[in-house]
Formats: C-alpha cells, sequence, structure tokens
C-alpha cells in the first residue's frame, strides 16, 4: 500500500468520525447542549461559555469531518480538527475528566500524523 492511500484511509476515517459526532449531536442538538452544559456544573468556566461552545461544537465536528471525507481544505480541516481537540482536552481537565482526555489525545495523535503527512494527501480535491 501507498503512503498516499494510507494517508487518504487515515483523513477519511478521521472524517467519517468527526462528521458522525456532528450528525448525531445536531439531530439531538438541545438535548445535547443541555448534557455537556450538565456535566460542567462543576467547572470554573461559566455555563454561558460551555452551553454556546456545546451548541457551535456538533457544526464544527460536522463541517471538520465533510471537509475531510472528500478532502477539500485538508491543511485548514486538519488545523481546525486539532485546535477543536486542544479546546475539548482543556474542558474535560477542568472537570477532572482524564478518560475522555486520554481519548482525546489518541485525536491530538492521528490529527498530528495527518497535518505532518500533508503531502501525502494525493487522493483528494485538493491533492498536492
Amino acid at each position: 500500500m501507498s503512503k498516499n492511500t494510507a494517508y487518504l484511509f487515515l483523513r477519511i476515517s478521521m472524517g467519517i468520525n468527526f462528521f458522525g459526532h456532528g450528525l448525531i449531536r445536531l439531530t439531538k442538538l438541545q438535548d445535547f447542549a443541555v448534557g455537556m452544559t450538565k456535566s460542567f456544573e462543576k467547572s470554573w468556566i461559566p455555563q454561558l461559555f460551555v452551553h454556546t461552545f456545546s451548541m457551535a461544537l456538533p457544526f464544527l465536528e460536522f463541517s471538520i469531518g465533510l471537509l475531510l471525507i472528500i478532502g477539500f481544505k485538508t491543511r485548514i480541516a486538519t488545523m481546525a480538527g486539532a485546535s477543536l481537540i486542544i479546546l475539548l482536552l482543556f474542558g474535560s481537565s477542568t472537570v477532572e475528566n482524564w478518560e475522555a482526555m486520554g481519548i482525546q489525545m489518541i485525536y491530538a495523535g492521528l490529527f498530528y500524523i495527518l497535518m505532518s503527512r500533508i503531502d501525502d494527501n494525493y487522493f483528494s480535491i485538493d491533492k498536492k
């Protein structure tokens, strides 16, 4: 298998993951936002900020995922995805959700691979 094919599979896998998260959460946006806000009640982050972020999160996940799946604006999508993971890590640390942080660190590593191997992004709309 070529590096380009391997990159394609990883890019699409991350895209489906983010796209799926966003799509499902969009179908129950209010419930998702209320649940996330409740889970941050013990955080020092203001509830209004948590609620606003939780309303935006599914749209961000959906958009980043779609861009990764189709391979359009891949560099921007990977940087946006990595930035989103950093925000999620920060939030998880404020409520001491170490389990979530472990999973989020895996995402961070996968985004590192996607960003550092961007020259392997041949099978995409924005191929190099």
